[in-house]
This record gives C-alpha cells, sequence and structure tokens, in this order.
C-alpha cells in the first residue's frame, strides 16, 4: 500500500520528518517498507516562459528561442518541437540538470549555435498523458493553469510532482489498512493526534432509483452486501489535477473523472467500487447470481475468460457484466458517450473472490482487498463519498435513494476489558483508565466493561487480540525488560552427546568427515565381492529413482567410502584420512520401513598408513567413548577384507565392528591402486556399550615393580591372547603393560615368534614386595606355557 503524505494530511496533522514517521508507524505496528519524494531524480529543471522563437539559420526545423527562467536574464535553447509558442510556460531543463533515468543534461551547440539545456517533455519527466490530459506526448509539455506558470519555480512543486510516498506492508488480517482512513486512524493513535474524517454527505436531485435500476441478490452466502445509486447527466472528462496527483502518488493511473472516483474511493475507504453504464444493463436490472456453464465474458483488459458455476458474477437479464471482485466487463465501461451511471458498492466473500481471481489467471487492486475480508458497513459510507464527489466536480445528478440488499448478519465481538489480565500478559502496569484511552484512539469503543470489535476490526477475538492493540500503542519499547518465568531448558540428547563425541575425537585425530547419498546403485556390491547369496543384498529399491546409480538403499556404507577414497585417490591426493556417520539400510516387511542403522565409517590410505594406524584410531575413539573390554579377532572369511590383515572387534561376544585393508581385488575394483584401510563400527551398539562416567584416581604413593617378559610362541598366535593371559595373572595389580618388541629371524625357529612386554606392577595400599611380584610372574609363566608360549630366559 502507497500512502501519499498529502492525501494523509486531509485527516491527521503529522507535520514529523519521513524516518521518524516511518519509525513511529513501524514501531506501532504498520510495517514501512521505505519512502521516496516524488521527482527525486529530477534537478535543476524549472519553470521557463518562451519570450522570443526565431529559426535557425542552418536548419529547417530547429528553433533558437529566448527563454525566461527566473534568471538576471533570458537563456538560449535551441528546440525542434513544434508545438511551442511565444509565450508558453514549459519546463527548461538547466545546464547541469537530471532527468529520470539518470540522463544528464548540459550546455552545448547545435549546428553552431548555442544551447543553454533543454525543453522537456511529459515523458523525460517521467510522466504520462494520464498525468496531465491537456498536454500532447509527442511534443513539449506546455504548463496549463492548473501549474505555477512563474519562471525559474522548480519544476516539480510547480507541476505537483512532490509528495512523499511511503510504502506499508499490509498484513492480511488488517485489510482495514489498505486505505488512506484506515492508515490516518493508525498513525493518529501512534502520533497522538485527533483524526479529522467527516461523513460524506449528499444533496441529490430529486427522484427515485427504482424507477431507473432493480437489484436481485440469487447468493447471498458470497455476496454479504450489494448496493447501488445512479447518476445521470453524466459529463465524462479528465480529473482535476488534485485527484491525478493523490492517485499518481498511490500507484494508481488516471483515466478518467468516473473511474477516477471509483478509484479514488477504494484508495480512500479500502471498498473497492465499479462503475456501469446504465445503457449497457439490458432491462435495466442488476441480477447478482453464479455463472453459469461455459459461460465467458471479455473484461476490461479485452480478455476473454471463461466462468465457471462456482463464481460470483454481477450480470443483467442476459449476460454477466462483471466478476464479482475482479473486474468489470468490456461492455459494461464507461466511455465519452456514457450519461447515466450506475455506481456499485459491495462486500463479496474473500474467499470466493480469491479462488475465482486465481482460476481467471486476474488478481486486481479490488481483488486483492476483497480476499482479505472487507466490512459490509463501509459500503454505504463509500458509495454516499462517490456521489459527493460527483457534486463536488460537477459531474453529474445523484438521483435520489439507493439499492441496499443486505444479507450481513454478522453481530459484533465482545470482549471483556480484564485491565489486571492484561498487565500481567503484557508485563507492564498500566491503569484501565489508559487502556480504555488507548482503545478510544483506535476507534475501538469500550462499554461496561466490554470491548466491542468494530466492524472493520475482525481481526479482534480474543483477550489476546485486545492486548495486543494496547501494547502496541503504548510501546513496545516502553514495556519493561523482565526475566522469563519457568526454566527453559536446552540441552543435547544423550545420542546426540555420543555423536559429538565421535567427530570432536576423529577430527582431533585428523580424519575429516564426509557425507554420502544414501542411495546407491546394486553394482557396487560386486566391487565390493560380496558374495551372490549375502543377505545384505536385500536392499529396499526406490520406485521412481533418478537412476540407476542411485536405484536401491544401502545395506553396508563400505561401497559410499571406498567411491570417495577413490575419489581423493585418482585427483591424485597423495593421502586421506576420512570418516562418517553413515546410515544403513536394512530391509524388514514388503510393506514396512526399512531399519535404519548408523554405522561409524573410517576410511583411509597413504603411505604413512597402515593396519595399525587404524587401529590405533578405532583404540582410541573407543577410548574417548568410553567403551572398554574389546577384544581383536583374527578375521579371513569377510570378502571385502584381506584375509590375512582384518580383525573383528568383539565386545561381550557380540561382533560390534570390524577393520583391515581392503581386499587388492576390491580396491582395484573402485580403481585404487595402493593399499587402502577401512574400519566400520557397530553406532548402536557402541552407544549400549559407552560410558561417560570419568573415575578419578589419585597420585600414587608407593613406588612401582617394572618386569619384562619375553615369550616364544607359534606365529599365528594372536599378542592379544598373550595379553590376555598376563592381565588374567596380574589382575589390579597391572598397571601398565606395554610391547616393545616383536622379534622374527634366525635365532626364532621358522613359524614362530618372539614377543616381549614391559609389565609395570603397583599397588594402591603398600608396597609390593619381591616374593609378591615374583609369583605374579610363575603365574603368567604358567598361563603363557598353557597357550603354546615357550619363556625365553
Amino acid at each position: 500500500m502507497d500512502l501519499s503524505m498529502r492525501w494523509l494530511k486531509d485527516y491527521v496533522d503529522v507535520d514529523l520528518p519521513p524516518r521518524a514517521f516511518c519509525e513511529g508507524m513501524t514501531m506501532s505496528g504498520s510495517k514501512v517498507e521505505g519512502y521516496e519524494m516524488e521527482g527525486a531524480e529530477i534537478s535543476n529543471v524549472v519553470v521557463g516562459q518562451v519570450l522570443e522563437m526565431e529559426r535557425h539559420p542552418d536548419s529547417d526545423h530547429l528553433w533558437v528561442c529566448k527563454v525566461d527562467v527566473g534568471g538576471e536574464a533570458p537563456i538560449q535553447i535551441i528546440t525542434g518541437a513544434q508545438n511551442v509558442h511565444v509565450g508558453d510556460y514549459v519546463p527548461a531543463a538547466l545546464h547541469n540538470s537530471t532527468l529520470p533515468g539518470g540522463v544528464k543534461i548540459k550546455k552545448g551547440k547545435l549546428r553552431g549555435l548555442e544551447s543553454n539545456g533543454m525543453l522537456c517533455s511529459l515523458g523525460e519527466l517521467g510522466l504520462t498523458k494520464h498525468d496531465f490530459p491537456y498536454a500532447i506526448e509527442d511534443g513539449i509539455f506546455i504548463l496549463g493553469e492548473d501549474c505555477t506558470l512563474v519562471p525559474g519555480t522548480p519544476i516539480c512543486p510547480a507541476i505537483g510532482l512532490d509528495d512523499m510516498k511511503v510504502e506499508f506492508e499490509i498484513t492480511s488480517n488488517r485489510p482495514d489498512c489498505l486505505s488512506i482512513i484506515g492508515l490516518a486512524r493508525e498513525a493518529a493513535a501512534t502520533f497522538d493526534r485527533p483524526l479529522k474524517v467527516e461523513a460524506p454527505v449528499v444533496k441529490g436531485c430529486g427522484g427515485d432509483i427504482h424507477d431507473y435500476l432493480s437489484v436481485e441478490v440469487l447468493n447471498g452466502e458470497l455476496c454479504q452486501r450489494y448496493m447501488a445509486g445512479v447518476v445521470k447527466n453524466v459529463k465524462i472528462g479528465p480529473s482535476p489535477r488534485w485527484m491525478r496527483e493523490r492517485l499518481r502518488a498511490c500507484g494508481v493511473r488516471p483515466i478518467s473523472n468516473i473511474v477516477d472516483i471509483t478509484n479514488y474511493v477504494m484508495l480512500e475507504y479500502g471498498q473497492p467500487m465499479h462503475a456501469f453504464d446504465l445503457e449497457n444493463v439490458r432491462d435495466h436490472k442488476i441480477i447478482v447470481r453464479n455463472a453459469k456453464e461455459g459461460e465467458t465474458i471479455v473484461t476490461l483488459d479485452d480478455v476473454e475468460r471463461k466462468l465457471s458455476p462456482e463464481m460470483l458474477v454481477i450480470g443483467d437479464s442476459t449476460a454477466p457484466s462483471a466478476i464479482a471482485g475482479v473486474m468489470g466487463s468490456e461492455m459494461s465501461g464507461i466511455n465519452d458517450n456514457t450519461h447515466t451511471i450506475v455506481f456499485e458498492s459491495a462486500c463479496f466473500k474473500g474467499s470466493s473472490v480469491r479462488l475465482t481471481a486465481k482460476k481467471v489467471g486476474l488478481r486486481t487492486e479490488a481483488s486483492a482487498r476483497y480476499e482479505k475480508g472487507l466490512d459490509p458497513n463501509t459500503c454505504p459510507i463509500a458509495l454516499a463519498r462517490a456521489c459527493q464527489l460527483v457534486e463536488q466536480l460537477g459531474i453529474g445528478e445523484v438521483v435520489g435513494g439507493v439499492i441496499d440488499v443486505n444479507n450481513n448478519t454478522k453481530e459484533p465481538v465482545k470482549i471483556p476489558l480484564d485491565a489486571g489480565w492484561m498487565n500481567r500478559f503484557l508485563g507492564i502496569d498500566i491503569p484501565e483508565s489508559q487502556m480504555v484511552e488507548i482503545l478510544r484512539k483506535l476507534e475501538i469503543p469500550v462499554e461496561n466493561g466490554m470491548v466491542i470489535a468494530p466492524s472493520f476490526r475482525a481481526d479482534l477475538e480474543s483477550k489476546a487480540d485486545v492486548a495486543e492493540e494496547i501494547a502496541r500503542i503504548y510501546g513496545y519499547n516502553n514495556i519493561p525488560t523482565t526475566s522469563l518465568t519457568g526454566l527453559a531448558e536446552g540441552s543435547y540428547t544423550p545420542r546426540q552427546q555420543f555423536d559429538r563425541k565421535i567427530h570432536s575425537t576423529l577430527l582431533a585425530l585428523g580424519l575429516s568427515e564426509i557425507i554420502t547419498y544414501s542411495f546407491i546403485s546394486p553394482r557396487l556390491y560386486d566391487k565390493i565381492l560380496m558374495p551372490a547369496d549375502s543377505p545384505l543384498r536385500n536392499s529396499v529399491t526406490i520406485r521412481n529413482p533418478l537412476g540407476e546409480d542411485t536405484s536401491i538403499m544401502r545395506t553396508t556404507a563400505l561401497p559410499s567410502m571406498l567411491d570417495i577414497l577413490a575419489r581423493n585417490y585418482n585427483n591424485r591426493n597423495p593421502q586421506a584420512r576420512l570418516y562418517e556417520i553413515a546410515t544403513e539400510y536394512l530391509p524388514t516387511q514388503p510393506d514396512q520401513l526399512p531399519v535404519e542403522k548408523p554405522d561409524v565409517v573410517l576410511g583411509m590410505y597413504g603411505k604413512e598408513e597402515d593396519f595399525f594406524t587404524l587401529k590405533g584410531a578405532v583404540e582410541n575413539l573407543l577410548t574417548q567413548l568410553g567403551v572398554s573390554g574389546c577384544e581383536y579377532v583374527p578375521c579371513k572369511d569377510e570378502p571385502a577384507y584381506h584375509p590375512g590383515r582384518c580383525a573383528k572387534l568383539v565386545l561381550d561376544g557380540k561382533e560390534v565392528g570390524i577393520l583391515g585393508e581392503i581386499h587388492p581385488q576390491a580396491a582395484s575394483n573402485f580403481g585404487i591402486d595402493t593399499r587402502v584401510y577401512v574400519a566400520q563400527l557397530d553406532g548402536d551398539a557402541l552407544f549400549e556399550a559407552h560410558s561417560t562416567e570419568k573415575k578419578y584416581h589419585p597420585l600414587p604413593k608407593f613406588p612401582a615393580s617394572t618386569r619384562d617378559v619375553a615369550v616364544t610362541c607359534d606365529e599365528e598366535l594372536p599378542v592379544a591372547e598373550i595379553e590376555k593371559v598376563i592381565r588374567a595373572n596380574t589382575g589390579r595389580l597391572l598397571e601398565k603393560l606395554e610391547l616393545f618388541d616383536v622379534y622374527r629371524g634366525s635365532q626364532i625357529p621358522q613359524g614362530k615368534k618372539s614377543v616381549a612386554y614391559s609389565l609395570v606392577l603397583r599397588a594402591a595400599d603398600r608396597t609390593l614386595t619381591v616374593e609378591e611380584c615374583d609369583r605374579m610372574m610363575n603365574n603368567i609363566f604358567s598361563g603363557l606355557e598353557s597357550i603354546g608360549g615357550e619363556i625365553r630366559k
């Protein structure tokens, strides 16, 4: 909604700088999008009077003019226009002037003679013939008597192109603010100024409207009110300048006096109106009805539109004359030969207008207002205002009486004014009398402790709505700051904390997170050497996939990790350390959603990466998650992994992960020509086993005893079995166990290896004796021999 500040001053005196006005209106709930001064792009253009004219000596069409521009002496301006005469007042763009669009005018020479500026046309000032109907479009703008004819006067105030326009964003619950008077009401309440709105008065010329017209409403649900007035002896012509200026400032193009009156009233009161040529209303009868199947109408924009039975139309005895609330027909429009008109002021159901406008593909200023829900009680005021303007402009005679078909049965909404509740709700402390005064400023009456919502305020339905009105006029910035009542708790869930710990740990270990698609190609299962009968090949198939490469939902995230590693490798990245918390989808029943299983997947390659760096990353992650008691069991039956460099992660007898080097054939299938290592960990199992408890251990008070043990064993014996025996025979007295040597060589039989450990033994409550340490070592020796180990002396 564009607001003309000049028009606003008819109803409320707001003598404030534009910025202060806009800030105040925004703070009171009427959001301002921006403001601009008309003609702001025009500078150094003044009113000039042509004193002399003579032909250019070297041109048949150029005129050399002496123009009085209010200076000490006339200036010379050369023009090619043929409509200029001596004595005319014209817009003169002087040296170093600016026109709309950033056009710069400077003095120069035309055919050898100096020209100190330019005489301007309407178009060069950003205007059209609709703004000044007496002007011509292809010549210089000759100022009429409705302009200020004083040489040297800046052109913008001289022709009324100096109004301040303020653009408002009107929300759908406040259709009353889609009007000058509605915004004036808000401005009066905001700045505590009196509102001056007088009821329109129509004198009339006598007669009876029923002798000219009859109205029948066949659908009272969609047409809540229909009013009509008749004006005879109409004189069609241009509107006065003041009306054209106000329409232009509000973004509406002036057309002719009758059409301009309907637009003027719509902008002033927010009530759309329409004018019919009575001669085009067959049988002089208006029928408000639903459209018939297959019916069409040619609207004022000269487009034929198809109608359907759910649409409401304004018709006569034979055909539709207008689409209700949207636009009239071409045949019913006002033309130069019109002598008797019908003013329509009606209220149609908003939802019906909205659907109709959408279906016919036509949204107008009228439909934009109707669809938000208008007040039926505004119809008689708007009709009276239109008739008043007809009499004020002297362009017709208003026939006595009006036709009013009123189907509005809505009762006023009454809301208790509970001052105590309002104060508690808003966090303020003001007396009830002040609340009543605020509501009075908004023209919301209070009677016997009840707030009576005006018919133009359909948004007032509850105490909270009334409290909002009080708060915005009282001033949101005046409401004291208070602490929140109650306790607002926001925290991560245990699972979110668990996932964040995984991210922070792996990032600290130098891994980078990746995110891959859950959709993969079934061919990827072949690439990781998955057996044909593997249950993991039973995947959820997408009914409408983007392509074969994204046609199923993965049951394992291994192919996704290898695909990203391959991309890095083929882009010649020398090394990569990646991870992802990936979701795998395991099918259940045919018509049920799959089980979504989160897995933590680590992948790496590079000259510094091997099985043990991967295992170290996994162990570090488990330590940070508080997962203890995991065992690494050699694995040779996993097709995607190297049979001699792979281990399963077992916790309490349950497999919770697998890690190792990818099988060379699988790596080659992905285009990776180097060793690549991957770990897959069951996210749910780790979450169940993780612990956030941190135990405090005081610094030791007693010295430690250190011992070393070396054992020769079969090459196939895992060191984890050796460590298990050592821990079982030392219990809580073992403070630290460290593998410091693995030897294979000539001094060891073939197929054997020598493994050496360093043990740190300590008791928290005493110093260990030599006998205790020797006894533990002997138990360790016996345990190692029982698993095939031979103690090296």
